[in-house]
């Protein structure tokens, strides 16, 4: 069983920037591919970025390229979020999920486990 905690989110001017946390229980972390989704009020959960067992493989959806960069450290069991030039449309709770295979992919049902989520809002 692995547990998601995630943390750093908050209110933000638009253009501003926020780096969220997702800290993991458990031995195995550095073997898990790590994702970041987000879901907005009355939309579905979406992808966000996703990144390799090793951190040697990163994938972002379009709207958030060149903009958010997803690290990791495995010695601290920690998947990180950068956001920077925030968006009102990036406003959303953003969720921690976790694959057992290290590869990384965009897809919801790859992820077994998931945090509780962070809100995020980004004022105009």
């Amino acid at each position: 069983q692995v547990q998601l905690v995630e943390s750093g989110g908050g209110l933000v001017q638009a253009g501003g920037s926020l780096r969220l946390s997702c800290a993991a229980s458990g031995r195995t972390f550095s073997s898990y591919a790590m994702g970041w989704f987000r879901q907005a009020p009355g939309k579905e959960r979406e992808f966000v970025s996703a990144i390799s067992w090793s951190g040697g493989a990163t994938i972002y959806v379009d709207s958030v390229k060149g903009r958010f960069t997803i690290s990791r450290d495995n010695a601290k069991n920690t998947v990180y979020l950068q956001m920077n030039s925030l968006k009102s449309e990036d406003t959303a709770v953003y969720y921690c999920a976790a694959r057992v295979l290290g590869i990384a992919t965009m897809l919801r049902r790859d992820y077994a486990y998931w945090g509780q989520g962070t809100q995020v809002t980004v004022s105009s």
